[in-house]
């Protein structure tokens, strides 16, 4: 029970860190209204907190491993409440920038920390199923996030929506502060030693393979909204539905990933992209229909979902005796994906047409697969 209570405790963290994250995504354009300044440098409130994600999450991890899992859980939710607290008071643009700068590099710190912690609550084999509610917390967080801070900050106020975040954070941080236990550090192992991991051949494979699995998913859904709009020709009030659909679908794909890992990891790693690859071929034949795109549209949720706890399940397994450090490798090669895909695909555009962003996904998810069977992922 107590392992039950701490998980759901963290995963509530997940649930504030990510909505905090995500929130910004859908109001920049109220952003830029509060401070008076054009889209463009609003969406520096996106970017910045992206970027030191990506970058803090290859070292923040490695330097806090040592010290009470429970003041780690706390400096990170303190941080995102005092970020938002000071964003909901400031009339200068730059402060909300650094008040996005500085939670960033906590975030890879708890997200790592809550899939290790989720992971060694329970037995080997079970470990799937546990770190799958991480992910439900990650999935939920980007559902709350986006949709609830627009709304907040179109009717009320973008101050109001700071509030949101900030009480998020705070009733996470209060639950964590009185129901979870110290949980001091009993095997902690040297920078050096954690490092040297990187030089193992199965850990190099995993994120390698990992960056090309999401630059298949993020090279199509980065610009899934004016595929949606061009291609299936449909309104943006039915393509804000099945981008939330898709999204509430992820949740569905981190239970089942949880689930078919445990049965047959070796399998299921492979089946999945295999999977999302034939979905993309039936999109990219249909693609002009709207029924058959939002069929395919759920479908592509679920798998998309699943793709996450398949990566982090491939890098942690290469590396175990690290597992903060390589999950915070497992979070910036997340990152790099997003970077690599998005760029990539982008290319296919002004090129061939919007409806082949779909073909340079599939070529990162055939070369993913290529990897795939050219070595050996471990299992737990």
């Amino acid at each position: 029970m107590r392992n039950n209570t701490v998980i759901f405790i963290v995963t509530l963290g997940v649930i504030g860190i990510r909505t905090t994250e995500t929130g910004f995504v859908g109001i920049v354009p109220l952003v830029a209204d509060a401070f008076n300044i054009t889209v463009s440098h609003a969406g520096w409130t996106v970017g910045v907190f992206a970027l030191g994600v990506a970058v803090s999450a290859l070292f923040s991890p490695l330097l806090l491993t040592g010290i009470d899992r429970k003041k780690v859980m706390l400096l990170s939710l303190g941080v995102f409440a005092a970020g938002n607290i000071v964003s909901m008071f400031t009339s200068n643009f730059l402060v909300i920038v650094a008040a996005r700068a500085l939670p960033a590099f906590f975030h890879p710190v708890y997200i790592s920390m809550a899939f290790t912690m989720a992971a060694s609550s329970v037995k080997k084999e079970e470990a799937p199923k546990a770190v799958s509610k991480i992910f439900i917390g990650v999935s939920l967080g980007a559902v709350l996030g986006m949709p609830l801070a627009a709304l907040i900050a179109s009717e009320a106020s973008f101050s109001m929506a700071m509030l949101f975040f900030a009480m998020i954070n705070a009733g996470a941080f209060a639950a964590t502060a009185f129901l979870v236990p110290s949980m001091p550090v009993t095997e902690k192992h040297s920078y050096g030693k954690q490092i040297a991991v990187l030089k193992k051949p199965a850990l190099q494979h995993s994120l390698i393979t990992f960056v090309l699995l999401n630059s298949g998913i993020c090279g199509f859904l980065s610009y899934a909204s004016d595929y949606l709009k061009t291609v299936t020709n449909i309104s943006f009030r039915i393509i804000s539905g099945i981008l939330f659909v898709i999204t509430v679908m992820n949740i569905l794909g981190n239970i089942a990933a949880g689930k078919i890992l445990v049965k047959n990891a070796a399998k299921s790693i492979l089946i999945v992209p295999l999977l999302l690859a034939a979905l993309y071929i039936l999109l990219f034949m249909f693609g002009a229909f709207m029924y058959p795109v939002i069929a395919i549209s759920l479908v592509f949720g679920i798998l998309a979902g699943m793709i996450g706890n398949i990566g982090q399940y491939m890098v942690s397994s290469a590396a175990s005796e690290a597992a903060d450090f390589v999950n915070g490798l497992y979070l910036s090669s997340a990152n790099l994906g997003v970077l690599i895909g998005t760029s990539v695909c982008g290319l296919f555009i002004p090129v061939m047409g919007i409806q082949y962003i779909v073909l340079g996904a599939l070529l990162f998810l055939a070369a993913s697969v290529a990897l795939m069977l050219t070595g050996k992922h471990n299992a737990r």
